[in-house]
């Protein structure tokens, strides 16, 4: 088998996505994510003027020495434009291999570890009364874990809380919005969320919570030990990882466990974290970290650390990383749990996939490769619209982390 082509599939279904599709003699065809939100249109323009002539005349089953190929002969390494054009390359690939030998992905990753792959979803609300009812509500969906999120008194604009009513989406079309941000506000205000939180909904729902990057390792330790009673599942991104060893102070003061890494792009960002046991769930994606082939070798070193998988799965990323990290998710040993956050009804119309939800739980179906299609001409009827992430500045008017 070979591969005869290879063309990029950009499209704004409610919201951007770039689409890899690589095609063969045989007619066999793969499909690879290659969204980076607020960014597509650099990956898109790697992927068709840096990668994709090189594929053509090769073998797709060569997964291994193709991910080296364009890793090492690049010459120029990592990144998360680099890595997501790998990414989408890769993935295509073992859909390729799926399809080629008629099996789900998982069984080409050692099979099936568990009979489903627990997901979280997102709770949110104006403020804590609004979060509680939002908590029950997917509860009654049958969601057995939920991240909670909630407006903190005094900032106009919170992470994760939802305008107008709609579903959250953060990338908003048009020149980057700015919103302001009070440390001193979140932290006062958190430990009173999971205290209400707690007392209504009892002890057997999973409860996340998501920092975004926001606090200095110190801060996070108060937040951490602060919500020690709470017994979260995990708090997610408590500080930026540029600087890993300042996960070794949030470590040294709290139980609460800690997942990070969305925003990696390898294994090198996240060495530190693994093997001195920072950290307690990973985070890197499929699509920015390098495709499967580059996942799985990162979830095999983080298994030797007592660290699980915890991937990040909103809505920037496309059906076809979901159904990646469900068959990865099904397959590992050391998996933790899956973030998913539902695309818009569109969305999955562009993208039809095999996989499905059912009480807490999700698995990525049993159909040849990954099982997840595009609908190329229902795609075409909604083009590209710039958009780009929020950025935040503390209320002295200092640029901080969004």
């Amino acid at each position: 088998m070979k591969i005869t082509a290879a063309r990029l599939i950009v499209c704004s279904p409610d919201r951007n996505f770039v689409t890899l599709r690589i095609e063969t003699d045989e007619g066999i065809y793969g499909l690879g994510d290659a969204t980076l939100n607020g960014r597509e249109l650099a990956v898109s323009a790697y992927l068709e003027e840096h990668v994709l002539p090189c594929l053509i005349g090769r073998d797709p089953f060569q997964t291994e020495d193709i991910w080296q190929y364009l890793y090492r002969g690049a010459y120029w390494r990592r990144g998360p434009v680099t890595m997501t054009a790998i990414a989408a390359v890769d993935v295509a690939l073992w859909d390729i291999k799926g399809k080629a030998l008629n099996t789900p992905l998982y069984n080409l990753l050692g099979g099936r570890s568990r009979d489903g792959v627990l997901v979280y979803t997102h709770a949110n609300g104006r403020d804590i009364p609004e979060t509680l009812d939002s908590v029950r509500k997917h509860m009654d969906e049958g969601y057995l874990a939920v991240r909670a999120q909630a407006g903190v008194p005094g900032v106009a604009s919170s992470y994760g809380v939802p305008k107008g009513g709609k579903p959250y989406e953060p990338a908003e079309r048009g020149l980057p919005s700015e919103s302001l941000w009070s440390t001193e506000k979140y932290l006062n205000f958190v430990p009173s969320l999971f205290e209400k939180l707690r007392v209504e909904l009892g002890s057997d729902v999973h409860l996340l919570h998501d920092v975004h990057h926001r606090l200095t390792p110190i801060e996070a330790a108060r937040l951490g030990k602060a919500l020690e009673p709470y017994h979260l599942f995990w708090m997610e991104d408590p500080c930026p990882a540029e600087l890993q060893e300042g996960f070794e102070l949030i470590r040294r003061h709290t139980t609460t466990p800690i997942a990070t890494g969305e925003v990696f792009n390898s294994v090198w960002d996240a060495h530190d974290l693994i093997r001195h046991q920072w950290i307690d769930y990973i985070r890197m994606t499929i699509v920015h970290g390098g495709g499967i082939t580059h996942a799985k070798k990162t979830a095999d070193f983080a298994a030797l650390y007592h660290v699980r998988t915890g991937y990040h799965g909103a809505t920037d990323l496309s059906p076809i990383t979901m159904a990646a990290a469900l068959h990865l998710g099904l397959a590992i040993h050391n998996f933790g749990i899956q973030e998913h956050m539902h695309h818009s009804a569109l969305t999955d119309e562009v993208f039809p996939h095999h996989y499905r939800f059912e009480a807490g739980y999700m698995h990525p179906g049993d159909a040849p490769g990954l099982g997840v299609e595009i609908n190329e001409t229902l795609a075409a009827k909604h083009p590209y619209q710039r958009a780009y992430l929020p950025v935040a500045r503390k209320l002295d008017g200092t640029l901080t982390d969004w």
